[in-house]
């Protein structure tokens, strides 16, 4: 059964899809609306086929006050999200993808280098996005996947107080220049790991499988996590249950939090002085 769009939480669309909702914002993340067997391109003539359907319609969604894109790859921005979204929308996203993005009509994309952030105000909280380091391909592959960013939402009021601080992985591999987030950002509430082992061509591996999310949370140590982007496409080759067996395997599974599609994670507020690990 879906969820109500209006409560406040992270719903589940599929992929790296999400619905965040919190203090009256609506954020959506990586909008990916392909249906089972259409293909998700992803540049030098590479396609996968999605294996899933996503939990609803882009003409179902809710306003919203910004897009937040880790990438410009087809499984995080699709033909659908291009036609479907309003293009006056922020989108907060890395300096190539929002230069393609301006090319297709989205004006109010926004470029953002690694730890620079936004600040958005309503009614007396706020928002505020930091572009995060992430790294998507190993070596000198690098150079051939588009430039990626993990992403820090921090819910908050006027004077300071946060009331949530929420971590995007976005499609990074476990990289030494991660180790600076849990340093700048020690109490992270709820981190968003993207999974699946995806493997380019059969052989380069791009996002993490299970042993490095098990890494990335030991590294990160939120007090929830929530694992996204395993099972939507054929290039995935880890699934969740490795995830699951290597957390396991480290002592974590407390904290990890497993969410199906069209369903709603609610989100770990804090009490209001505060929280601790």
């Amino acid at each position: 059964m879906v969820n109500d769009l209006n409560e406040s939480g992270v719903f589940f669309i599929g992929n790296a899809t999400m619905l965040i909702r919190y203090h009256g914002f609506a954020l959506l993340t990586d909008p990916n609306f392909l249906h089972r067997g259409q293909r998700a391109y992803l540049g030098y003539g590479l396609s996968s086929r999605r294996r899933t359907d996503p939990a609803i319609e882009i003409d179902r969604l809710p306003p919203l006050d910004a897009v937040v894109l880790s990438h410009m790859h087809g499984d995080h921005w699709d033909r659908v999200a291009r036609r479907g979204l309003n293009r006056t929308l922020p989108i907060m996203t890395t300096i190539q993808a929002a230069r393609r993005l301006w090319a297709q009509g989205f004006g109010a994309a926004v470029g953002m280098d690694t730890w620079e952030d936004r600040l958005f105000e309503r009614d007396g909280h706020t928002l505020r996005i930091t572009s995060l380091p992430g790294r998507h391909a190993p070596g000198r592959a690098r150079a051939l996947l588009p430039p990626v960013m993990g992403s820090m939402l921090e819910f908050g009021r006027d004077g300071g107080h946060t009331d949530l601080r929420l971590y995007i992985s976005g499609d990074t591999l476990m990289d030494g220049s991660l180790a600076e987030i849990p340093e700048r950002f020690p109490d992270i509430d709820l981190g968003v790991v993207h999974l699946g082992g995806t493997k380019l061509l059969g052989l380069l591996t791009v996002t993490m499988d299970g042993r490095q999310g098990a890494e990335w949370l030991s590294l990160i140590r939120p007090r929830r996590a929530m694992p996204v982007h395993y099972d939507d496409y054929e290039v995935f080759t880890s699934p969740l249950e490795d995830f699951r067996r290597e957390v396991e395997r480290i002592g974590m599974s407390d904290r990890v939090h497993y969410v199906g599609r069209g369903e709603t994670h609610p989100l770990p507020v804090r009490p209001a002085r505060g929280h601790s690990r």
